[in-house]
């Protein structure tokens, strides 16, 4: 697929998930914040980690499988949000990971523009790929150990 072809694509998977998909599109297209408000839970959930450790997650995801998908940051850069399975939040328990499911919502910028706030860190890729619960989860571990180690030998 060409960029294009890619943008069209996941603008029109991201606004699937949406009650009513033209207005979704038609805020990321006229709404001065480019943003719009989707329903998790449908399509997607998504899991959210501190920067501190979902940064490292993400390095340790990359490394060890080109499957990953959508993530958001929020405004400021304090949290990352994970795109993972529909039902997945219902099953995660983690200490300081925070989930939106089935009747959450989530500000979601248009994914192939720059907004001011929330922005992709991995912008969806047209075809719907979400990230693997378990390797997520695997790759969360691996980062906290590589944190936990810096802390230690200083």
């Amino acid at each position: 697929m060409s960029g294009d072809e890619v943008a069209r694509s996941a603008v029109e998977w991201l606004a699937s998930a949406a009650p009513d998909p033209g207005t979704c599109r038609w805020e990321w297209e006229r709404n001065p914040l480019g943003v719009a408000l989707l329903p998790a839970g449908r399509l997607w959930d998504v899991l959210i980690l501190s920067s501190g450790l979902g940064y490292p997650t993400l390095d340790v995801l990359t490394g060890c499988t080109s499957e990953v998908g959508p993530v958001l940051a929020d405004f400021g850069d304090s949290r990352l949000g994970f795109f993972v399975p529909p039902g997945t939040v219902a099953g995660w328990i983690a200490t300081g990971v925070r989930g939106a499911g089935s009747g959450s919502w989530i500000v979601v910028p248009h994914p192939r523009r720059s907004v001011s706030g929330s922005r992709w860190i991995v912008p969806p890729d047209g075809r719907g790929t979400l990230t693997d619960p378990a390797v997520l989860e695997l790759s969360m571990h691996e980062a906290a150990a590589d944190l936990a180690r810096e802390d230690r030998d200083g």
